[in-house]
């Protein structure tokens, strides 16, 4: 039995979360379990940096992946896949990242684009219902509508949309023919752990301010702000975040302005790690970010 190492590795460019795969193939880096590692996460920072060559910022374990039948490439051998979650600064103009809404164009709700995906998800789901007796027709209507927000979009429910969608034979990796919208494939399982690091850092993000580690050492608080939307794929409504952020007092002034863009000059901020570090201390939490 093969154990892999696999790496969602999030960085920020163009106000878009960007993912890193690897030889053109859409599929996430990964590597083998050395005997020399001195533990797994010891040996995933060692092999990713000396790869991509990027140093890694926050990292933490997601979840080990050991489902036979969903790793198609293998017929009925068995991986286990040891998944991580890492986020670094991106290095401008670099190959190999892509947006992870190339992935799941309907997880990004900002946009126009990106809603009417969903839409029409929602569509083919609602037909896929319909095609099974009651009740599974009605598990199925309300697994629908709680996932995909019929009522309330809940921007977490990654993993639970995609796997909706595999059971319904949308998606390629389902073994059927991909259906227009529903993003590029990924080797193997790998879009299967891409959700589940998408989920996971948009949990975090409510309540431990680790998107500051996809910003630059300066920032506006536009910046900040829009790399939030980004990762969380919705909007924020704009005073409430700016009050919310400044609160915390995770930020300070740093006295310079900005010089270029359209737009008044916009103050610009750094990150206020030492106040981060006490309240991790005292274990308290940020409070949840509400988008609009």
């Amino acid at each position: 039995m093969q154990a892999d190492l696999i790496a969602v590795l999030v960085a920020i460019k163009d106000n878009m979360p960007n993912v890193l795969t690897l030889d053109d193939t859409d599929a996430l880096p990964a590597g083998p379990l050395e005997p020399e590692h001195r533990s797994l996460q010891s040996g995933m920072r060692s092999w990713v940096e000396r790869t991509t060559r990027h140093p890694l910022n926050h990292v933490e374990q997601l979840y080990t992946f050991a489902d036979r039948d969903r790793d198609r490439a293998e017929g009925t051998k068995r991986s286990i896949s040891i998944s991580y979650l890492a986020l670094t600064r991106l290095i401008p103009d670099e190959t190999g990242w892509s947006s992870w809404y190339r992935y799941f164009p309907w997880e990004d709700q900002r946009e126009e684009n990106g809603r009417r995906s969903t839409a029409r998800l929602v569509e083919l789901l609602t037909e896929w219902c319909g095609q099974v007796p009651a009740p599974l027709s009605q598990a199925r209507r309300q697994r629908l509508t709680i996932n995909f927000g019929l009522e309330r979009w809940d921007e977490e429910l990654v993993l639970q949309r995609y796997e909706l969608l595999y059971e319904a034979g949308l998606v390629a990796e389902a073994g059927y023919p991909a259906v227009t919208g529903t993003g590029h494939s990924m080797p193997r399982d790998h879009r299967r752990i891409l959700a589940t690091g998408i989920a996971r850092l948009r949990a975090r993000i409510k309540y431990r301010p680790v998107f500051f580690e996809l910003m630059p050492d300066s920032f506006t608080l536009l910046q900040l702000q829009l790399t939030v939307e980004a990762l969380a794929g919705v909007l924020l409504h704009k005073q409430n975040f700016r009050r919310l952020i400044e609160s915390q007092a995770l930020i300070e002034d740093t006295g310079a302005i900005t010089t270029s863009g359209p737009g008044r000059p916009a103050k610009i901020f750094r990150f206020r790690r030492e106040v981060l570090a006490a309240r991790q201390v005292a274990g308290s939490k940020l409070p949840l970010m509400r988008s609009i």
